[in-house]
């Protein structure tokens, strides 16, 4: 993640006011509320991307042996971004172990695999596959509040969260698939 220059001002300033609490002005308010905003989005955009890669991943996984080379690199990628190697991984890098690069893969998988069962005997926590949403940003040290002095009313039961109005795309949309050229056709020669 980023922080463009502004950004970047606004958290210094943010960080110093936690410091050393004094009152804020009305602008330096929002410029942290605008950066928390800003923040939640790449969380939540953080999080739609790794769900796209993983659906991908499960994707390439049930089209093996065909889809061999692209498995690989996104296990790859899947692993430098934190993944954890499902059964479903280890039995179908197992059945591809002949190749060297999949032979590699399985003793990493198998190595993470086991560190990951490890942790959760030992208790502890082990990383989660999506980011725990984080609570909205409602009020700042010396700042004002996001709510003044609304009556507490008993929360309402929970609604189950709407289906996103974009669903992921497919690889084939998003990579469509390569079109061999066609050779150019031969002329007859008048003879």
């Amino acid at each position: 993640m980023a922080f463009s220059a502004d950004e970047l001002r606004v958290l210094r300033r943010a960080l110093a006011i936690a410091l050393h609490p004094a009152p804020l002005p009305d602008e330096d308010v929002q410029d942290c509320l605008r950066l928390a905003g800003s923040l939640d989005e790449a969380v939540g955009e953080a999080g739609r991307l790794r769900a796209f890669l993983l659906a991908d991943l499960v994707r390439y996984r049930n089209a093996l042996p065909g889809s061999l080379s692209g498995y690989l690199e996104l296990l790859q990628d899947a692993l430098a971004a934190g993944y954890d190697p499902r059964p479903e991984d280890l039995a179908a890098l197992r059945a591809l172990r002949g190749g060297p690069v999949a032979a590699a893969l399985l003793e990493r998988c198998q190595v993470l695999a086991e560190r990951s069962v490890r942790a959760r005997l030992a208790g502890r926590a082990v990383p989660a596959t999506a980011p725990a949403p984080r609570s909205r940003l409602l009020a700042l040290p010396g700042g004002r509040a996001a709510e003044p002095d609304k009556p507490k009313t008993p929360a309402a039961p929970a609604r189950p969260a709407a289906p996103s109005e974009r669903p992921a795309p497919k690889p084939s949309e998003v990579f469509p698939p390569r079109r061999r050229p066609n050779p150019p056709p031969q002329e007859r020669a008048a003879g």
